[in-house]
């Protein structure tokens, strides 16, 4: 993707950090992976789905974002919710540019309305507002939320934008680069992420099982990757992983029918890690229960929250 900017500061080389935030499941990781050109934030219909300020870097010819992929900002009922609300918190104190993303398809509401007044605890970072999903709705519905975004607060832009069908990405990324400071490249130009391969892989596999799962499951799945083992013959990459939910009857769910469940899950996660290795994996996936896990900061700690 290539990116002109108009101005003065054409000739001038700028890089820094920006934030998507906004409610859960308005497009923020989609809006990541389409800016970066790869799969560094894993997607679902589920709201909660990123746990981590995740980096992405995308590059262009004059200028680097680094896009810092949040947990969505909500009013937490668990221990765990809290922890994904203090890494938007300190991820906002640090970033350049903090973009609200909004979907064009739903009306602002309460929640909107609630990040919005958090924004105004980060006075250093520039504001820009992002319309997403603008390829879900009609064009006077498009301009109707154009409007309402408008009357939120001063913004120093409103994009709308679709990271699937990648309509008006330039203008985004031009927008956004031009908030940066002067500087030079902060990463090198073949990095598109700062999350490690082991990271990487327990998200593919957590991704794998939110397809499908009933609605109150996905806050209370965990995965970790107990060992990465690269066989002699080096063809093929082991993979030791554990899945952790928080009950019992919930640990029947995701293994389903005669393990249908787990199976298809594994096949699944498969498919995403393989192209990531370059060589082909073998899966091994344990159910495991941690009680209540998402309340105890023991166990929180333990899964690396």
């Amino acid at each position: 993707m290539s990116v002109s900017l108009t101005n003065d500061s054409a000739s001038e080389f700028r890089a820094g950090f920006v934030s998507f935030v906004g409610r859960p499941n308005v497009g923020k990781s989609t809006l990541t992976n389409a800016l970066v050109g790869e799969k560094v934030a894993i997607i679902s219909s589920k709201p909660q789905t990123t746990r981590r300020a995740i980096r992405g870097i995308a590059h262009f010819p004059n200028g680097q974002l680094i896009l810092v992929d949040t947990p969505g900002m909500h009013r937490p009922r668990t221990l765990l919710g809290e922890r994904l609300n203090s890494i938007v918190q300190t991820t906002l104190g640090d970033v350049d540019v903090v973009a609200f993303c909004m979907p064009a398809d739903e009306k602002i509401g309460p929640g909107d309305r609630y990040i919005n007044e958090q924004l105004d605890s980060f006075p250093r970072a520039k504001k820009v507002a992002i319309v997403t999903k603008i390829d879900a709705t009609s064009r006077p519905q498009v301009a109707a939320q154009l409007l309402a975004v408008s009357e939120l607060r001063e913004w120093e832009a409103i994009i709308p934008v679709s990271a699937t069908s990648r309509i008006q990405l330039d203008t985004l990324a031009a927008e956004l680069i031009k908030l940066l400071p002067v500087s030079a490249a902060l990463y090198p130009a073949d990095t598109v992420t700062e999350e490690g391969l082991e990271s990487r892989i327990s998200e593919l596999v957590r991704e794998a099982v939110l397809e499908g799962v009933e609605d109150e499951l996905p806050h209370s799945i965990a995965v970790t990757i107990d060992d990465i083992i690269e066989r002699d013959d080096k063809d093929l990459l082991e993979i030791y992983a554990n899945l952790f939910v928080e009950r019992d009857s919930q640990k029947g769910i995701i293994i389903g029918h005669q393990g249908s469940r787990l199976a298809d899950v594994g096949a699944r996660a498969r498919a995403e890690i393989e192209p990531l290795v370059g060589k082909q994996v073998f899966l091994s996936i344990r159910v495991k229960v941690a009680k209540d896990w998402q309340r105890d900061p023991k166990q929180l700690g333990r899964l690396g929250f």
